[in-house]
């Protein structure tokens, strides 16, 4: 993991769900280590900004390998509670829900509410289902764009909502849509390059795997605004699994799921969840992140969480 990598190219995709490792990218360059030698190296001080990340609870779905995605996600809001190291926020980067019911938004709230923290919420392509995503964007985003974008700053570091699953369609890549892209555009105009930027939405940004449809097709222009600034963290859900990968001062981090794990890409007939878990295995496959900026650094340091850890 410490030999040079060309900042110019991208970094090769890894896939991981191990459990108390620390990410932290400095200078273009991931580096890993322990969690517990990272936080004994790394301790929090006053003024560093740290939040969770929870992804894909698809309250709602009652199949093989989890019938009670309620209970995974009580129990990952348990650990965000026990765990949550000076946490201020909690993000969720969509499918909140499975079927866009109210009873499931309801239920999901109400959990997510005990983790004590402000969330943020970015729908995911099972949360627009009913009324062009209405229900969804009326709870849980009711301050966005009419279009469900929108950005806050906390303590100095700007975070960017974005909504990339109205317009998807089956099997096909996310898609911003050119009003959003004017917006944001528009939001970071006169920022300074200095300003540690969190962007959050459901796709991934970039292309992890073009054929299941895991990527945002005008992800590349989005990321064309953001390249002038020297820190950004680019956070997804959808693929229900870890992967990084660096692009210069781009950094891109996809959360595990807190409902059920999907294949690795390519390495399946079609994506979906993983039905044959073995029995004991789940909670490993399921996880939380915590991300923490550091006063002096200019990356974010990204630690993963699986519920069995």
């Amino acid at each position: 993991m410490d030999k040079p990598v060309d900042r110019r190219g991208a970094l090769t995709c890894m896939l991981w769900a191990g459990s108390g490792v620390l990410w932290t990218i400095a200078g273009g360059v991931p580096r890993s280590s322990l969690l517990t030698q990272a936080q004994a190296a790394t301790p929090a001080t006053a003024g560093d900004l740290s939040f969770v990340q929870i992804s894909d609870s698809h309250i709602g779905f009652h199949n093989a390998p989890n019938a009670d995605p309620a209970g995974t996600l009580a129990e990952a809001i348990a650990q965000v509670r026990e765990r949550r190291d000076g946490a201020e926020l909690l993000i969720h980067t969509g499918d909140v829900s499975h079927l866009s019911r109210a009873a499931e938004f309801d239920a999901a709230e109400q959990i997510i509410r005990g983790a004590g923290l402000q969330p943020h919420y970015v729908p995911g392509e099972h949360d627009v289902l009913v009324d062009e995503g209405r229900p969804f964007f009326e709870r849980f985003a009711s301050g966005a764009q009419a279009g469900g974008w929108y950005s806050f700053d906390q303590r100095g570091v700007h975070f960017i909502g974005l909504n990339n699953v109205s317009n998807l369609r089956a099997g096909g890549l996310g898609q911003l849509g050119e009003a959003q892209l004017e917006w944001l555009e528009d939001d970071l105009r006169g920022r300074p390059a200095s300003q540690p930027i969190v962007v959050f939405a459901h796709v991934p940004l970039w292309t992890v795997y073009e054929q299941w449809g895991w990527g945002t097709e005008d992800g590349a222009q989005a990321l064309g605004y953001l390249r002038r600034f020297g820190s950004v963290t680019v956070l997804n859900g959808h693929i229900h699994q870890v992967m990084q990968k660096v692009e210069g001062n781009l950094a891109f981090h996809t959360a595990m799921s807190t409902a059920f794990p999907q294949p690795a890409p390519g390495s399946a007939p079609s994506p979906g969840p993983i039905r044959d878990v073995p029995a004991g295995r789940l909670r490993s496959l399921l996880g939380i992140a915590r991300v923490r900026e550091v006063r002096g650094q200019q990356a974010l340091a990204i630690v993963d969480a699986p519920l069995g850890a």
